[in-house]
């Protein structure tokens, strides 16, 4: 009985190729999708959305998703959802069964179905639960809030699935950046035994929405690039300068979409690519990426501005008393935005010798190099001479 046990054909599976887990992130700020009505309505919206998802469904039937609102004031799940709304009962307490009054879509994938209604049915109390004072009194959305929601989960998902499977360390892998081929083979196979994780961001919100979620919106992004997840941008309206940044650590992939009436074409052509196949694929790339950086003190994006040479905090303007906002730290104004019109040779060696903490446009100006974390906080320009403050 041996010589035909067909056991063997069961341990295939440890070789297979994980599932990618994808987390939609969907801006439901109602001040956004009214200037695009329209072209795209809401509602329209969503159903390509769900779409998009059945079709990552669809790659792998291990594949997984995520949903999550940003809205006004707080940032919630759609899908999954730790509570299940009841279903309805009659006045006798009796339980429909089914569940549905319009009868259950028989013809549909079943994980499809479920997706699509408990989306549509979280959206709808998340919209019924917006006050008329949430709507006057906020204009932006909390895309920060999204990103740590996502992280979360995908943290906990990627635990969950090393510890079922043996595989990969969850603190070393939660994703292969979807960029290049990996140079070492055994490597790329390691990844792929690992559960791949990525996040979509929906955003119809421009960067003077966000600019007040500078700080943690930037510490989200960063842990995206430590973990090697890629973020991906489907702009339907205006710009955003973080989400580029977002996109350009990340190796993610940035779309404004000149036409939103074609949104789910972009979704289906640019952003269903997992990051195994995006190795083989010639990826929408971005190459004027903004780089500036909100400042700290009003959380205004700026093109000049004045950093502090311990914390690296950013202002528009010198603070009140000389002081860091942020870590304390007294500092020096000096001759703020103006050139001194004296000849004396102490001046002369002063510009002759800039101190030693200046930065200049995220290069460092003593090794004359360019360093990757100065550029992803985007050190904005200062004037390495006169302009800018000296420490104490």
């Amino acid at each position: 009985m041996d010589t035909i046990d067909a056991s063997e054909h069961y341990e295939l599976g440890t070789t297979e190729i994980a599932p990618s887990l994808l987390t939609v992130i969907i801006d439901t700020n109602p001040h956004a999708w009214a200037t695009i009505e329209d072209a795209l309505p809401f509602s329209k919206a969503v159903a390509n959305i769900l779409v998009f998802i059945n079709a990552h469904l669809a790659c792998n039937y291990a594949n997984e998703v995520a949903v999550v609102a940003s809205h006004l004031q707080k940032a919630a799940w759609l899908y999954p959802v730790s509570h299940h709304s009841q279903k309805p009962a009659d006045r006798d307490g009796d339980v429909v069964m089914n569940g549905d009054s319009n009868g259950p879509q028989t013809s549909k994938y079943r994980s499809f179905r479920l997706i699509e209604e408990q989306v549509n049915r979280s959206l709808k109390d998340l919209l019924d639960s917006t006050s008329n004072d949430d709507f006057r009194s906020n204009t932006s959305t909390m895309l920060a809030g999204s990103l740590t929601l996502a992280l979360s989960n995908i943290n906990r998902r990627t635990i969950a699935w090393a510890e079922e499977h043996g595989g990969t360390k969850p603190d070393e892998v939660a994703g292969d950046g979807g960029g290049l081929a990996t140079a070492n083979g055994s490597a790329a196979v390691e990844d792929d035994r690992s559960l791949q994780s990525r996040i979509l961001i929906v955003s119809v919100s421009g960067s003077s929405d966000s600019a007040h979620q500078y700080i943690p919106m930037m510490n989200s992004i960063f842990a995206c690039q430590r973990l090697r997840i890629p973020i991906d941008v489907c702009k339907l309206s205006g710009d955003a300068v973080f989400l580029q940044q977002a996109c350009d650590a990340t190796k993610g992939v940035y779309m404004s979409l000149s036409e939103p009436r074609g949104f789910l074409q972009y979704l289906m052509m640019g952003f269903l690519p997992d990051q195994r196949s995006r190795r083989h694929l010639v990826l929408p790339t971005r190459i004027d990426v903004d780089f500036r950086a909100a400042c700290f003190c009003h959380r205004r994006v700026v093109d000049i501005g004045f950093v502090c040479s311990i914390c690296l905090s950013i202002f528009c303007e010198p603070p009140a008393g000389n002081e860091c906002l942020t870590c304390g730290s007294p500092l020096d104004a000096g001759n703020l935005g103006g050139k001194t019109g004296s000849s004396s040779e102490k001046e002369e060696e002063e510009e002759e010798d800039p101190p030693s903490k200046w930065w200049f446009g995220g290069w460092d100006a003593n090794v004359g190099a360019c360093d990757s974390d100065s550029r992803a906080l985007n050190i904005i320009i200062l004037d390495l001479f006169n302009e800018g403050w000296n420490l104490h």
